[in-house]
Parts: structure tokens; C-alpha cells; sequence
């Protein structure tokens, strides 16, 4: 089993197994954190080259990146001991990803006007995969209009802009304009190449996690939900190019990035959350663990101890699903998620059909690495003629074989 909980980190180790992802270093004190991004798409099984202007040379010895990826570290367009094919375009043509980081006003105003005068710049242009830059430099020169334009001019072009971070810079300015963590740059490059974009155009909103609901100031009533699954469709469908809502009960998980994440609490704070993203989605995958039931009457101050039993009167929560079972077009698709038991898909099939939605995802908490808590999951996905039970697997793994079912079926 444990071996089973280490998938996940397994799964994400390969996402980008035989892609080649060529970072554009430029002269920037910042350039020491590629030796680290570097490293971790080497650790991602990427095929990893790396092109340098001369100035960021005098930042990080290119020495530091051929031993880390095997290549040779190129910056002379016109080195003779380079293999005989046209260096920049045979770079090029290899790409599945460009990654200009850290990138100087220098290099963003060669590359949006069109000059082409190193290696790094040449090949750039030569380039037709997908290009991201991330700009690095003093806080008054990313401001200046004439960056500014020649970033607008970068994304006109169908470059990828990564929003500096904002702190302290190396020459003492606080404010935007330092290279974000090494993490955040890899997750670009994730989004960009990891999986194929066959969700790209369509709208998702999946909702996660356990709600809460309050009997005094310091009580309330839970489940076990850890969100795991719900956060595993919502990071999937977004590298498949979907655009994602994420409404999140309270989890200790970190959001998936490029992900709209509405953090929730209650079941009638989740009820209002979907209810005001409904009508915008193609797409609503319901996997929270939403209460049945909430107190009827939250008191304001705790509760005391006192003898004898105690008793709470309960009240039915807003049933999500049937609400939109009732406001749904003919164009939406809806899959909800059964949690049993006992006659897991006896009782599974009766809430596809009561809640009429086009799908739903059993699974059965007794079963060994399904339900609340692990890194695993056991499902059968039902709609009114089909059944189709996935062997135990990662969640990450059932994710995209549920998104796979569904864009068959849409």
C-alpha cells in the first residue's frame, strides 16, 4: 500500500517524460535560479537545453548547466565545435517548450521588434512551440512603457507573460519585478506541454472537500473528506487546457495553479458559490462532500456542559445537485459522485436517476485505497447505459480517465 501512495509523486515525475524544454538564460542576477529549474525538469525526465547571452555568463558558468543536463551550453551562435547542423534551428525544431527566463528588458525588446543578433535570440524566432517568458529586472525599468509595450507586443504574438513577483530586489527598490520561485516556472512549462489540450475552450467547475457546519463559535459538523480527489480533477483538466472554477471546502491542500479557487465553508456557502458559476460552465463535476444535514439552530456563544445527554436538531442543506437538475441547459454536462457503503451501485444508479445527471462516480468507502484520505481511489463511472470500474489507482490517474470518459461523451 505504501507503495501504492507514492503514484502520485510517480505520475507527476513523468508528466513531461520526453518532452524538451530549452531555457533562454539571459544577464540577470536572478540566472542562478535556472541552475534549479534546470535540475528539476532534469528530475522530470525532460530532455533540458540551454542557450545564454553572453552577459549572463558573468551571472553562472555555463559549465553549471551542461553538467546538470548533458548538452552542451550554447551562447556563440558561431561556435565551430558544435555538431554540424545549423545550431539554432536544429535547437528550435527540438523544442516542445521555450522558456525565456530570467528575461532582460534587453532581450524582451530585441525579441518583440524582431532582432535576431545571438544565439539565444535567433533561435527563439526560429521557435514555433510554445514560448513563455518571465521577465526580471529593476522595478522602474519593468514599469517603463517602452517594456511594457514590448511585453503587450510579446503577448500579441502569442508569448506567454509570467507576472514578476513584488519584494525586494537585488539593488535594494522594492516592488515588482523579481523572478518568481523556481516552482512557479516549472508549473508553466507544465501547463503548457504536459498533457494535450482536448479540453481547451471548455469551461469546468468541480467542486472539493468536506463542508462545515456550525453548532456554536468552536463547534461544528464534518466528514472525513480530505478534497484529494476534487483537486486532482481540477489540476487535470486545467493542464488539458480547460479553464477551471474550483469551489473548495476547508482542505490543507495546496490550490492547483492557474485555477479560479472560491474557498468555501458551509454546504449553503458551496450551494451559492455553484449556483453563481452555473451558468457559465460546459462542464460541472460535483465531488464534494457536501452535509445533509446542518444544525437548525447555531448558537452564539459556546455551549456549555452540562448533565445528562445532549441533542441537536437537525435540518436538511439546499441539495446542490437537484437544484441543478432544475436550472441545467441541454448543452451542460453533469457528473456527481456516490460515496457508499452497501449496494454501492444499486444506490448509485437510484441518484443518477432522481438527480438526473449524465454520469456519476462510485466508489465504496470499505474498499482497500478507495474513499476519504489516500493518495488512491477505486471508481466505477455509471451513466443510464454504461458501466466502466477502474482498477485502484492514483487519483491523478482516475482523473483523467474520468475527464477522458466524459470527452467521449460530450
Amino acid at each position: 500500500m505504501a507503495r501504492l501512495n507514492d503514484c502520485r509523486a510517480m505520475q507527476e515525475s513523468i508528466m513531461l517524460k520526453g518532452k524538451t524544454v530549452v531555457l533562454g538564460v539571459t544577464g540577470s542576477i536572478a540566472a542562478y535560479k535556472m541552475a534549479n529549474v534546470a535540475s528539476m525538469l532534469i528530475k522530470k525526465h525532460c530532455d533540458v537545453h540551454v542557450i545564454m547571452t553572453q552577459n549572463a555568463t558573468h551571472f553562472i558558468n555555463p559549465i553549471t548547466f551542461e553538467t546538470l543536463t548533458n548538452h552542451k551550453c550554447l551562447v556563440d551562435t558561431f561556435d565551430r565545435n558544435f555538431q554540424f547542423h545549423v545550431a539554432h534551428i536544429s535547437v528550435a525544431q527540438q523544442a516542445d517548450c521555450f522558456l525565456l527566463a530570467p528575461a532582460s528588458a534587453n532581450v524582451i525588446g530585441k525579441v518583440a521588434n524582431g532582432i535576431a543578433d545571438d544565439m539565444l535570440t535567433t533561435t527563439i524566432m526560429a521557435c514555433e512551440a510554445p514560448k513563455i517568458v518571465a521577465p526580471a529586472m529593476n522595478t522602474h525599468m519593468f514599469q517603463n512603457p517602452i517594456v511594457q509595450d514590448n511585453l503587450k507586443k510579446l503577448e500579441h504574438y502569442g508569448y506567454e507573460i509570467i507576472t514578476p513577483a513584488a519584494g525586494r530586489l537585488a539593488c535594494g527598490d522594492v516592488g515588482a519585478g523579481k523572478l518568481p520561485s523556481e516552482e512557479v516556472l516549472v508549473s508553466y512549462i507544465e501547463k503548457a506541454i504536459a498533457k494535450p489540450k482536448d479540453m481547451k475552450g471548455k469551461k469546468l467547475l468541480v467542486t472539493a472537500g468536506p463542508t462545515q457546519e456550525a453548532i456554536d463559535p468552536v463547534r461544528y459538523i464534518t466528514n472525513h473528506s480530505t478534497g484529494k480527489m476534487g483537486y486532482a480533477i481540477a489540476r487535470a483538466a486545467m493542464l488539458r487546457g480547460a479553464e477551471v472554477t474550483l469551489v473548495s471546502g476547508q482542505t490543507s491542500l495546496t490550490p492547483p495553479p492557474f485555477v479560479n479557487v472560491i474557498p468555501v465553508v458551509s454546504a449553503q456557502d458551496m450551494f451559492e458559490a455553484v449556483r453563481d458559476h452555473f451558468d457559465e460552465q460546459d462542464i460541472v463535476i460535483k465531488s464534494a462532500a457536501v452535509a445533509d444535514f446542518r444544525p437548525a439552530d447555531v448558537s452564539d456563544e459556546k455551549i456549555k456542559k452540562k448533565d445528562g445527554d445532549m441533542s441537536i436538531s437537525m435540518e436538511r442543506t439546499t441539495d446542490i445537485l437537484q437544484y441543478l437538475a432544475g436550472q441545467r441547459r441541454e448543452d451542460q454536462f453533469i457528473c456527481g459522485f456516490s460515496m457508499e457503503t452497501q449496494n454501492m451501485l444499486e444506490n448509485s444508479r437510484k441518484k443518477l436517476a432522481k438527480k438526473k445527471l449524465d454520469m456519476i462516480v462510485a466508489n465504496n468507502l470499505k474498499v482497500q485505497g478507495a474513499g476519504f484520505g489516500t493518495d488512491t481511489n477505486v471508481v466505477t463511472m455509471i451513466t443510464e447505459k454504461e458501466e466502466k470500474t477502474l482498477e485502484l489507482m492514483s487519483k491523478d490517474e482516475v482523473a483523467d480517465q474520468l475527464l477522458d470518459f466524459i470527452n467521449e461523451r460530450i
